[in-house]
């Protein structure tokens, strides 16, 4: 059984042709899935759907044998912007989560300072995010979204705002904290090379159908020097000729 399986999945809007059409797709567990294409191909709308924010016309949704029907604890979410609250401290904005259903523990603060810590915002705390650079404002909403410890990480494009040194640095973030914790993740992208980098498997989409589907086996851990050898590039090169319809 996948852990995340899409049958047929059909999204569309009255007197518009489908945004999302057709889509088979099975994901296991504990590895990175990006999906790359240009922009308006659908893939937001897609994460939308596996994430349960919208439901879909025709087809299913199954995490784990069973229908995605709504956001939970099962997952966890990160926008292309931060949307942290801003009245809000760094802590209670990685709490968030916890908050909406009870009253934060010691035990839950104590797993938001590790997360911080794990990723290097151990003295920001008690920070706002206006005190906050723009990489870390991305930082707490990764913490965010991992404080109920999800099974399951979609992100949608969190990183393109970001200048390519904090941008490389966050992926290593993201790899590190999901490794550890063996969350699978689907993470949408328009970059190529961010989708080389941190995936397991890339699926390029085009017109709401998904139309090819790569493997990547780059050595593990992932490091940047990566970027410059020949065979990553040969895979930033197979997916530009996927994107460009030439799969051959």
């Amino acid at each position: 059984m996948a852990f995340l399986d899409m049958q047929g999945v059909v999204y569309t809007y009255p007197g518009r042709p489908p945004v999302v059409d057709g889509v088979d797709w099975r994901i296991d567990a504990g590895e990175v899935h990006c999906l790359v294409g240009r922009s308006g191909c659908g893939k937001s709308t897609l994460l939308k759907l596996a994430a349960g924010l919208m439901q879909p016309r025709s087809g299913r949704i199954l995490m784990r044998g069973e229908p995605v029907r709504a956001p939970g604890p099962q997952l966890g979410f990160v926008f292309q912007a931060p949307t942290l609250l801003e009245w809000a401290r760094v802590i209670d904005n990685v709490l968030l989560p916890v908050s909406l259903q009870r009253r934060p523990r010691a035990d839950d603060i104590d797993r938001a300072l590790e997360l911080l810590a794990l990723l290097g915002l151990a003295d920001r705390a008690r920070h706002y995010p206006r005190q906050l650079s723009g990489g870390q404002q991305s930082r707490v909403a990764l913490a965010r979204a991992l404080i109920l410890e999800p099974p399951l990480l979609l992100l949608d494009e969190p990183f393109a705002a970001l200048d390519a040194i904090t941008r490389g640095e966050l992926q290593d973030d993201l790899l590190r904290m999901c490794r550890l914790r063996r969350t699978t993740v689907l993470f949408v992208t328009h970059d190529i090379t961010e989708a080389v980098y941190l995936g397991d498997h890339i699926v390029v989409m085009q017109r709401g159908r998904l139309l090819d589907t790569l493997r990547i086996t780059l050595d593990a851990p992932r490091s940047q020097a990566m970027r410059h050898g020949a065979e990553f590039n040969r895979y930033c090169a197979r997916v530009r000729a996927a994107l460009d319809g030439d799969t051959a």
